[in-house]
């Protein structure tokens, strides 16, 4: 009978015996020590006051795609607020259909990141916004002829001046970028975690609860902690095995364009994992659509670890607490071209 018993108990599917973990006692408390709840958190930005009137201009610039050289590609083009927050997209497409190098990040609770875009390059959000403007494979434009497209429609004039109200030149690049990080500062999504975290026990599923367990313990919140749940650290893509190249690009080291320190080659910054249900293809290469595998791949680069099914499925289901509540934007309308108004232009430069 002895024998029978045993064998009953190892004929026990893996995944039965999984549902029946216990959640952890003083889970909520453990990870208090590592995660803040988003609700808690009041967004910070440095030298530049956030108002109602340069929220509203910025968010009529984010969805203008009169910012880019062909006035087809928005801030939101890319960063797009129905999908997550990005394109959904491998990588962009940005002027003259040109392809870019690397996934779009989510704009959503981006003001919670250490630094923007996957190398860090930029401080805050408004030195991002400066730079998909400039580029030549995004919306190609320069300053000055932003600037000028600005100044040629009487509306955002009007919306400049009401937005900084104490400056003598109102309409300036600067003041663009100040603009669109307001805006993009009050793109916060509350989750199903924050209101666990803030005392709710029924916030989240048992499943969930597992899944959260099992992320502290696997060592996945050494990385990927804080507000955001990560974007607040830089680390190597591969710290324990290097992926494969269609998954990490030998073309692409990271951040060691930006340092040029030989130790951060093929680092990147941690992404934040809020709303990354959302948020397919995955890694700075866009190259995994799966979360379930990307989450494999994360547990053998990073941890060294080969994920069993069932702990991927419930890493995954912690990753679904995360999924928050996006706020209501109404689409702008925005001002009407005028005769000064510069031309769109298709054309690539040098071609």
């Amino acid at each position: 009978m002895k024998v029978l018993l045993t064998t009953m108990a190892i004929a026990v599917p893996a995944a039965a015996a999984f549902a029946d973990q216990a959640i952890p006692e003083h889970l909520r408390e453990t990870a208090l020590a590592t995660f803040k709840p988003l609700a808690s958190i009041t967004p910070a930005v440095t030298n530049n006051p956030i108002t109602p009137a340069k929220i509203a201009l910025g968010k009529a610039i984010f969805f203008d795609p009169r910012v880019s050289a062909s006035g087809v590609f928005s801030c939101n083009s890319c960063h797009n607020l129905a999908t997550g927050g990005d394109d959904n997209r491998e990588t962009s497409i940005g002027h003259g259909w040109q392809k870019g190098p690397r996934n779009a990040p989510t704009v959503l609770n981006a003001v919670f990141n250490i630094a923007q875009f996957w190398d860090g390059r930029a401080e805050d959000l408004k030195a991002q916004a400066k730079g998909p403007v400039q580029a030549a494979v995004e919306m190609a434009n320069t300053p000055d002829q932003l600037v000028a497209t600005l100044k040629s429609m009487p509306q955002y004039v009007e919306w400049f001046n009401a937005a900084f109200p104490d400056e003598a030149d109102r309409v300036t690049f600067e003041n663009f970028t100040k603009a669109i990080e307001a805006f993009e500062a009050t793109l916060v999504t509350p989750a199903p975690f924050d209101d666990f975290l803030n005392g709710d026990d029924a916030a989240m599923t048992t499943e969930q609860k597992q899944g959260l367990a099992l992320f502290m313990d696997k060592g996945c919140s050494s990385c990927h902690a804080g507000v955001n749940v990560g974007g607040d650290g830089y680390y190597p893509f591969g710290l324990v095995e290097r992926p494969s190249a269609d998954i990490l690009p030998e073309n692409d080291k990271g951040r060691l364009a930006v340092t040029n320190k030989a130790e951060d080659s093929y680092v990147f910054r941690v992404a934040p994992l809020r709303n990354v249900t959302l948020t397919a293809p995955y890694f700075h290469s866009g190259k995994v659509w799966d979360l379930k595998q990307a989450v494999a791949i994360m547990g053998k680069t990073q941890l060294g670890e080969e994920l069993t099914t069932e702990e991927v499925d419930r890493l995954v289901a912690f990753l679904n607490a995360l999924t928050g509540r996006v706020p209501n934007v109404v689409y702008p309308i925005l001002p009407a071209e005028t005769a000064t108004t510069p031309r769109p232009v298709s054309r690539i430069s040098g071609k």
